[in-house]
């Protein structure tokens, strides 16, 4: 017999509360995002002042410096804090994929919720950890136990599936997508802001930590109080014939469509690239037109916002294999563009559309996936999906600038254009578009209004934040205009590798 499926009123209210849940944890998670450089030089100078040179942390500066020295083209100094955090960021990204199939194993197991909350317990003691960490090794524990503890996004991604059907799952998840894109355009800003409020001597970034740490005691108080469980074998079942007629009716397929391994390694190839480049972008800004960090800040803002405008009217609308194609397709002439931008115009170009690869790929591959797992198995192969893309993540950064580095920007670009090519071919070669519930035979309002209230919610929320400035568009096309006026008379440094 099948579970029974949830309510229209009990899969808004399991929604709500995933929507919430994951703003909440995505903000806290990205408070530290801008911190990373000042807070590793925080480090670094009070290890410096201890004279302690065979430190933990002077002993991985020594590393990477080793490891600047076996490229030909000179590395500035000014990286070497980039390095450590793209070091850490890797770190964290492996022991994602190595926990991400366990923890989904689990849910499957003792039920979402249950994983859920285990899971924030790890959460509270890794950022617990950095609010008391006065030296390195204390917030190096804080990043280790995190990347082992972490999985709201992929626990939230299953429970969106078990209360979705197939002709939803795809605006689900763009929902899903929508909360991180909302999270890194907002939670960075407010990291940076509360790292300038010092409250502790021995540690300038206690404040940050402490809220962020409030941010997720609320979400674990939160689920407690309000998440159900939304396993489907939790569920009382329907009568056989019930559940035959049923699957008669929505048009439901049994049979597999893609293979777990073609998804999976799909989701390597694009994150193994998308992620090298991702990570080199400071560097080519830098590079190219010598960006700050504040302008290199505003520039992914930019395409953070796009991103969560894009899913909330687009990604949601579409196909989530069509979704996926746009995505690839963007990212490759992106990737190309970048190769050969001259001009800060074309940077906010490419940006653009990297914007529409963030807003699409990785949303639709979740939901392909999620189409190929039964009830039974959904954590554990969504678990397995997600830490491939980890694997990619924790892999990409090291490979792609290391080829920036020895061949020079235009030829990492083209390298990473032509990967991108590869994932095409997958994309539109190789994966399937699974059947879905004819339109005709549910009505347009039973298969997302979730979505659409909460996504109109959350963009009515973020058109009002950017309205409190009224002239925000006129003000970044004068920008652009004027910053496009200063490269033509000659201001812009072109690419120094050239």
């Amino acid at each position: 017999m099948a579970s029974k499926p949830v309510s229209p009123a009990q899969r808004k209210k399991i929604l709500r509360v995933i929507v919430i849940s994951l703003l909440l944890d995505l903000i806290s998670f990205t408070f530290i995002l801008p911190l990373f450089p000042r807070l590793l030089e925080f480090y670094r100078d009070h290890e410096a002042a201890d004279a302690s040179p065979h430190s933990l942390l002077n002993r991985i500066l020594l590393g990477l410096n080793a490891y600047k020295q076996s490229f030909s083209r000179p590395i500035s100094d000014r990286y070497d804090v980039v390095l450590l955090g793209g070091a850490l960021g890797s770190l964290f990204s492996l022991l994602q994929a190595i926990a991400s199939p366990f923890i989904g194993s689990l849910s499957d197991k003792y039920g979402r919720r249950t994983a859920l909350l285990w899971s924030m317990a790890g959460n509270i003691a890794s950022v617990a950890l950095w609010l008391a960490a006065t030296d390195f090794r204390t917030f190096l524990a804080s990043r280790f136990v995190g990347g082992l503890s972490e999985s709201n996004v992929q626990l939230a991604t299953a429970m969106a599936a078990d209360v979705s059907d197939e002709n939803q799952r795809g605006a689900t998840m763009a929902l899903v997508g929508a909360c991180f894109s909302v999270a890194f355009t907002f939670g960075p800003a407010l990291g940076a802001a509360l790292a300038s409020v010092e409250t502790v001597a021995a540690n300038p970034f206690a404040t940050a930590a402490g809220v962020s740490l409030l941010l997720i005691l609320v979400e674990t108080l939160y689920l407690y109080l309000y998440l159900p469980e939304t396993l489907p074998s939790s569920r009382p079942s329907e009568p056989g014939n019930g559940s035959v007629e049923r699957s008669k009716v929505l048009g439901k397929s049994t049979s597999r469509t893609n293979s777990y391994f073609l998804l999976n390694s799909t989701h390597f190839i694009f994150i193994l690239f998308f992620s090298g480049m991702e990570f080199s972008l400071p560097f080519m800004t830098y590079d190219l037109f010598a960006y700050t960090s504040s302008q290199t800040g505003r520039l992914l803002g930019f395409m953070g916002l796009l991103a969560s405008i894009l899913q909330g009217g687009v990604t949601r609308r579409i196909h989530p294999l069509r979704a996926v194609q746009v995505g690839v397709v963007a990212c490759v002439a992106s990737l190309f563009l970048l190769g050969r931008i001259t001009t800060e115009v074309g940077l906010w170009a490419a940006a653009s559309l990297l914007a529409i690869t963030t807003s699409t790929v990785v949303s639709g591959l979740n939901t392909l996936s999620s189409f190929e797992a039964a009830e039974a198995e959904r954590g554990g192969k969504m678990g397995n999906h997600r830490s491939w893309g980890q694997a990619g993540r924790a892999l990409g950064p090291l490979l792609f600038c290391s080829l920036y580095w020895w061949a020079g920007r235009q030829v990492a670009y083209a390298i990473g254009a032509a990967g991108m090519l590869g994932v095409s071919g997958l994309v539109f070669g190789a994966l399937k578009a699974p059947a879905v519930i004819p339109a005709a035979i549910v009505p347009a309002a039973a298969i997302v209004p979730a979505e659409l209230n909460w996504c109109q919610r959350i963009w009515k929320w973020v058109l009002f934040i950017l309205s409190l400035s009224q002239s925000w568009e006129a003000y970044l096309l004068t920008w652009l205009q004027n910053r496009s006026n200063n490269a033509s008379k000659g201001s812009v440094t072109l690419d120094a590798f050239n």
